[in-house]
């Protein structure tokens, strides 16, 4: 049984999110709170297994609520909310205090019935999934080579993060400076309706040309690209990106693990990956296959992660050359990454 705590301060909002955790068996309500300092009260006392969060409350919002959640009574939470295009940076904020993903609020359409659940179910049942994974599996698919190899000198550098990602993913990346010597890919475990406005929110922060993946998009030195599907992305040695369903029974959806295989594979050149705070084990071992592969690959620690899951899992493994601090990330990446140049 997985208890679910709803935080938001409109009453009809509170229904709706009751009803479609109440239509599964499997969850039930924990608690309900109307704003976010009441929630992390009641998360202290009570912690459930996951917390469907608002971001726009009085007293404290959403943002907030999570980050001193996260520091006192830490546990899943996922951003739902009814003002995503208003409020992205909001979005991102709470997503690199800690909340794992983000999805719009459902909505009682004609006749009492809901409308737009469906995402929302597909992540309670991601999380479900997750908590039935040993914290350490990594992941064995490895992608298939695709098209015809093409080094030319061009190091990648690759980034996988979760929980907490969003800001630690853009001050490693505005450390780099304005010449990148290869190009950059970003794989975030967040909801593909939510990614464009994260490559959007991510370029201004870094002042790097970043762009949201489109399938097909071929990798060009100094560029940043941000995953943004539900399904898995992948590398060509043609140099080009695409989505990928499979494996379709993995919960983690973009696979760090997936990214880092197929790099490992089809990219030739080699280059730096790093691998940053987040929950679960997603990336440890792709991260394991991409040092023996001699790439330079870097873990955050676990003092400045949000959730020291990822990277834990990926030290474990003896996966990482580096354990580092977040603000020492950037110099260890331009080091290793213009020396394979």
């Amino acid at each position: 049984m997985m208890r679910i705590a709803i935080v938001n301060d409109m009453p009809l909002a509170v229904a709706v999110l009751r009803r479609v955790v109440e239509s599964c068996a499997d969850y039930r309500v924990a608690w309900v709170a109307l704003d976010g300092e009441d929630a992390v009260r009641r998360a202290s006392a009570d912690r459930p297994d996951v917390i469907l969060m608002d971001l726009v409350m009085p007293v404290m919002d959403g943002a907030e609520a999570t980050r001193r959640i996260m520091a006192n009574a830490a546990c899943p939470i996922l951003i739902v909310t009814s003002s995503v295009r208003t409020n992205h940076a909001k979005v991102y904020e709470a997503l690199s205090a800690g909340g794992l993903d983000a999805v719009r609020t459902p909505t009682l359409g004609a006749g009492g019935a809901i409308a737009e659940a469906e995402p929302l179910l597909a992540r309670l049942a991601k999380f479900a999934s997750l908590r039935k994974m040993d914290g350490t599996t990594g992941m064995s698919h490895l992608m298939p080579s695709v098209g015809t190899p093409g080094g030319r000198g061009q190091p990648l550098l690759i980034i996988g993060a979760s929980t907490g990602g969003p800001d630690a993913v853009a001050r490693t990346l505005a450390g780099l400076g304005s010449a990148p010597p290869g190009p950059i890919v970003v794989v975030q475990h967040i909801g593909a309706a939510f990614a464009s406005g994260f490559a959007e929110w991510l370029g201004a922060r870094i002042g790097l040309p970043t762009q949201a993946i489109r399938t097909g998009d071929r990798l060009e030195t100094g560029r940043v690209y941000v995953a943004a599907s539900d399904d898995h992305l992948v590398v060509t040695n043609r140099r080009t990106l695409h989505y990928s369903p499979d494996p379709k029974s993995y919960p983690y959806r973009p696979s760090v693990d997936v990214f880092f295989q197929s790099a490992r594979l089809n990219w030739p050149d080699g280059g730096v990956a790093v691998l940053l705070t987040g929950m679960g084990g997603d990336g440890a071992s792709g991260l394991l296959s991409l040092r023996q592969a001699g790439w330079h690959t870097i873990a955050q620690d676990q003092a400045t992660s949000i959730v020291y899951g990822m990277p834990k899992a990926a030290a474990d493994l003896g996966a990482a050359v580096e354990i580092l601090a977040l603000p020492g990330i950037p110099a260890a990446i331009r080091a290793k990454w213009k020396a394979k140049a």
